[in-house]
């Protein structure tokens, strides 16, 4: 098989609007999460959430450009076009080189909202704007993209809840590997509007710790009580090493391993042995050993059965390893369909710079946790080697193992 490689990183997230802000957030274990005073005012029963600008890109896109993306296209593009940077990559190569793009998207809930409320104002679907139906499709991020860059590959948006990123990455390197592709762009993206958000609030799922909201992303605590919405976007440039050598591109670290399963029971319950089947496949697919993971980024989201469950999966397979193991939502809260694809991202700037990023508020271990070797404060430590795992409503499990690249 054909080695996969990753040639650039972008990231817009509450934790920075570059890698550079990003790493910052990272190393000094800073959050960004919030109170949305929109949610306040809508009767949300909580209102945190990552806190990010949107992107002013007038003067930077052409107006009808502009008019279709939604929010989350808008920062899809800003990762974008900072991981093509990253990667050494010009709208002249785009133009000459076919180049796919696989991107994790599962909501646009505020464009389908915003384009209903202005047929009922004024009776008249024609007022809904000529970007409403761009806007407002599932694969509006990707059909964006690919507009905008002039992408000529495949061209696919993932629809896989919560491990929607993990999964487009996953299945890059399997086009890439396959000789199907040379290069990919492949990403995650979340709506940030307090439209997006009104079901999850409904059923209970967010933290009500609004007194305190940089302290209520809480993954594997005890005192938990509910995730903290969040978004943005992140993009990662896969592309096969020959390929990459061949351009002289910078390469970042090695894509090696890409598991999954589903778990096959209620649809808003996770599990520990699906868990288990996605990150044991990781391996075997990447050729490694439980020993060899330097380093777990927790899909952890700061709710008690899923927390529970992961840190069981997690101690099953490496438990007397002492295994380090953190959550970057304690910093930016769950990302959703974004998350498995920002903390390639996050997990990736950390192998770069020695450290691992920590699980804040991470202070009275649980029953399960308490097995877990979990880094609740910056840590110096190198990572050559690391599983990273997300998990989505449904019962979709996705896990990736990243390495440091080596000629």
């Amino acid at each position: 098989m054909k080695r996969v490689v990753i040639t650039g990183m972008g990231i817009y997230s509450c934790l920075g609007k570059n890698l550079d802000e990003v790493l910052a957030s990272l190393r000094a274990g800073k959050s960004g999460i919030g109170i949305d005073p929109k949610r306040v005012e809508y009767g949300y029963r909580s209102p945190l959430t990552g806190i990010l600008e949107r992107p002013v890109l007038k003067g930077i896109l052409d107006r009808r450009s502009r008019v279709c993306l939604p929010e989350q296209g808008e920062y899809a593009y800003m990762a974008t076009a900072e991981a093509l940077r990253n990667a050494n990559i010009d709208l002249d190569y785009l133009e000459h080189n076919e180049v796919g793009v696989l991107y994790g998207n599962d909501s646009s809930a505020k464009a389908v909202i915003d384009a209903h409320t202005t047929a009922m104002e004024y009776k008249d679907t024609q007022m809904m704007g000529s970007g409403a139906i761009f806007q407002s499709m599932n694969s509006t991020v990707t059909m964006n993209l690919s507009t905008i860059f002039k992408l000529r590959g495949i061209n696919l948006t993932i629809s896989a809840a919560c491990a929607s990123g993990s999964h487009a990455i996953g299945l890059g390197m399997m086009y890439i590997r396959n000789g199907l592709q040379d290069v990919i762009i492949c990403g995650g993206a979340q709506e940030t509007n307090y439209l997006s958000m009104g079901s999850f609030d409904g059923i209970a799922a967010f933290s009500t710790r609004v007194d305190e909201p940089t302290k209520a992303s809480r993954p594997f605590d005890r005192d938990h009580d509910g995730l903290v919405p969040s978004g943005g976007a992140a993009t990662l440039i896969l592309e096969e090493y020959e390929h990459a050598v061949k351009r002289g591109a910078p390469i970042i670290a090695e894509l090696i391993g890409y598991g999954f399963s589903s778990n096959g029971v209620n649809i808003s319950q996770p599990s520990d042995q699906g868990s288990i089947v996605a990150m044991t496949r990781a391996m075997l697919d990447a050729g490694v050993n439980a020993k060899d993971i330097d380093y777990i980024n927790a899909h952890a989201t700061s709710t008690i059965q899923g927390d529970q469950l992961e840190a069981k999966a997690i101690d099953t397979l490496f438990g007397e390893l002492r295994t380090p193991v953190s959550s970057t939502k304690s910093m930016t809260g769950h990302e959703c369909w974004m998350a498995g694809a920002s903390e390639i991202v996050y997990s990736n700037l950390m192998m770069l710079n020695n450290f691992i990023a920590p699980n804040i508020n991470f202070e009275n271990p649980d029953e399960y946790s308490q097995n877990l070797n979990i880094i609740n404060i910056p840590t110096e430590h190198t990572i050559n080697t690391y599983l990273s795992n997300s998990f989505g409503f449904g019962g979709t499990n996705s896990a990736l193992v990243v390495k440091k690249f080596i000629k």
